[in-house]
């Protein structure tokens, strides 16, 4: 196909050529990968979609163009690993510019309007309706996860002034975060019972209480590693601020949310009673005469 193209312009359409056929080869590889006959399906479609924008940027280029294969091994393993609709929205989103760089094409290609239309519109409104049971339990993993890291972190930062022996806080906070994992999962568990008659109850209590357990272990950690207790709540502080800052831009990119306002609204709570917390424990030790 003869445009009279220059090179660069050439140069430009090979460039999306290698994006095409390297989102193709992610998708019809998670598509072969997924159980859900569904979401199989629907990854199968938008393969196909990849692979004919791909032939038609051939047609004009009249060059084989080789996919990125660093980029389809750490997109499909980021899909297996951490869900699908991360791994494609996090997929998606590193390619934000191409929209734009498909309407500026369209000065020297008309037809690249309507490619950026359809990846802008028909592929996103294909990637909204793959189903993901983890999604669905997004709720139950926040209430688990927010719960022990509000509790816990209080807990520890108390224990620490109060105590001040790496060991016993260790222990304590241990026995105090099972047993609370236990009572939150229980209670998720009555909770999702009473409202949807006992659908898909214990599979809500169990991510609930796994995200508690999960978050405990982090976050005691460094209180059987270390003896200085300032620096065990410190790197427990720090862990703090590493999962909420995970798991909110994995909410953010999965779910389509907020990431700067679920990260700080997470963080002040969290922060905020370790502070009181830990100041309660001051004068626990100061006017109990705990030493130990």
């Amino acid at each position: 196909m003869n445009r009279n193209l220059n090179a660069e312009q050439i140069e430009q359409i090979k460039q999306f050529q290698q994006n095409e056929i390297t989102e193709y080869y992610i998708y019809t590889r998670l598509a072969r990968r997924i159980k859900n006959e569904k979401n199989s399906k629907l990854l199968e479609n938008i393969g196909k979609d990849e692979m004919r924008h791909y032939l038609f940027w051939k047609e004009i280029s009249n060059a084989n163009v080789k996919p990125n294969w660093l980029k389809v091994f750490k997109f499909y393993w980021i899909a297996r690993i951490f869900g699908i609709t991360f791994g494609i929205k996090l997929m998606e989103r590193g390619e934000e510019g191409a929209h734009e760089s498909y309407m500026n094409a369209a000065s020297f290609v008309p037809e690249a309007r309507q490619i950026a239309l359809e990846e802008d519109g028909h592929e996103k409104e294909l990637i909204g309706m793959i189903e993901e049971k983890k999604l669905e339990y997004v709720g139950s993993i926040v209430l688990g996860l927010n719960d022990a890291l509000v509790e816990l972190t209080g807990t520890l930062a108390g224990l620490t002034f109060a105590l001040q022996n790496t060991r016993l806080i260790a222990i304590a906070g241990l026995i105090t975060g099972i047993a609370a994992s236990f009572s939150m999962a229980a209670s998720q568990y009555l909770s999702t019972k009473a409202e949807n008659n006992g659908s898909n109850a214990i599979t809500s209590s169990f991510y609930t209480g796994f995200a508690y357990v999960f978050t405990v272990v982090i976050l005691i950690l460094p209180y059987f590693l270390f003896t200085n207790y300032f620096v065990c709540l410190g790197l427990t502080l720090t862990f703090v601020v590493l999962i909420i800052l995970f798991f909110n831009y994995y909410i953010s990119v999965a779910k389509d949310l907020n990431f700067s306002k679920r990260f700080w609204e997470m963080f002040t709570i969290s922060m905020g009673v370790a502070a009181f917390t830990f100041g309660i424990g001051y004068l626990v030790r100061i006017f109990l005469g705990v030493d130990i």
